[in-house]
């Protein structure tokens, strides 16, 4: 994020701020700005770039949950602090919701198979986890088609590089919260956060 995408963040964000709010589902607040996020999360949050997660159809609390987290700084992988910190410094509780509710509208895009032998053995994990381990099944959380469910994360269509990365985060103080995903993945060899990551892409 540079200074000048940050200054008009912040002018958009004022300049909206001083409307007249209705409710908290009233997208008016966030609308000047949202074309600040689409510069790396895609146009209606569906994202082209394979570290860079697509918002579309998030689950509204998991999506409020991480602005929070970037806004207190507890969630601070290396390589996207500088930019998710300086972004959400600027929002208020009611412009973080609204974003929320603004991406949790749009359409998320269609999954990618691009490795179905992959895929297969990562289905294998999310459908029925890995019993031998203690791991339990992903749709147990994220829902049957890894559509997400409450404060759960939808996982259906996220680029597989980018959630394999996320899985090695939580194996390090990097991503403080997800207690559960903490304890699911430690047991899990690389291979297997791959498989599954590989398979939620393709949903």
């Amino acid at each position: 994020m540079t200074s000048r995408q940050l200054l008009a963040l912040a002018a958009a964000l004022c300049a909206a701020g001083a409307q007249a709010q209705t409710s908290k589902a009233d997208l008016d607040s966030v609308q000047r700005a949202v074309h600040v996020c689409a510069s790396c999360h895609g146009e209606n949050g569906n994202s082209s770039k394979a570290l860079i997660p697509s918002l579309a159809g998030q689950m509204r609390d998991y999506t409020i949950r991480q602005l929070k987290d970037f806004r207190s700084q507890s969630r601070s992988e290396t390589d996207i602090q500088a930019y998710m910190w300086g972004i959400s410094a600027l929002l208020s509780d009611e412009q973080i919701e609204g974003f929320a509710d603004h991406y949790a509208a749009q359409k998320p895009a269609a999954g990618r198979s691009t490795q179905p032998r992959l895929e297969a053995a990562g289905k294998a994990i999310y459908d029925k986890g890995l019993p031998g381990k203690g791991v339990l099944p992903c749709k147990q959380c994220h829902g049957d088609n890894a559509e997400g469910a409450a404060g759960f994360p939808r996982l259906a269509g996220q680029r597989a590089d980018y959630v394999y990365k996320q899985l090695q985060a939580f194996r390090t103080p990097l991503r403080p919260h997800g207690v559960v995903m903490k304890n699911e993945i430690a047991a899990m060899t690389p291979q297997q956060l791959k498989a599954v990551a590989a398979y939620v892409q393709s949903r």
